[in-house]
């Protein structure tokens, strides 16, 4: 099963949690990611491109699931307004064994730094800037290149 949300509401953990773990897997392995509210970040507004995003985070998913044998892959990211301490994306993979269920979660969560069309706009002190990609993220994405 892969299940791809983007949504302006809350990330409901358990309820996520509950569909993945469903597929009888002998693993589960998960990644939440938090908005930080590092360097006086207040808001970070998060902007993407309906109907591309989704199938962005589609192909990796079943890029996942092919590559690692995965029973299961979520993905749930959120958009629009947030403060520091709210939950931005969660990626969850079920698999029978633990490796692949690690492995696929931690590329899931370095291609969607990349691969997806979304744009962050961070608000400190009261004036908005648009956040640059980051070196460190394009470099943990190359680490999934295929030979």
């Amino acid at each position: 099963m892969i299940r791809i949300l983007v949504q302006t509401g809350p990330i409901d953990l358990a309820a996520e949690l509950a569909l993945v773990e469903a597929d009888g897997a002998g693993a589960v392995a998960t990644f939440t990611g938090i908005v930080r509210g590092d360097d006086g970040v207040q808001l970070l507004d998060l902007e993407h491109y309906p109907g591309a995003t989704e199938a962005a985070l589609r192909t990796l998913a079943e890029d996942a699931t092919v590559r690692w044998s995965l029973l299961s892959a979520t993905v749930v990211h959120r958009v629009g307004t947030m403060r520091p301490g709210e939950r931005i994306v969660l990626v969850a993979t079920a698999a029978p064994h633990r490796a692949a269920a690690l492995d696929a979660c931690a590329f899931l969560i370095d291609r969607l730094k990349t691969d997806a069309p979304f744009w962050k706009r961070e608000t400190r002190g009261g004036e908005a800037r648009w956040v640059e990609a980051r070196e460190s993220d394009d470099a943990a994405a190359t680490r999934w290149a295929r030979d």
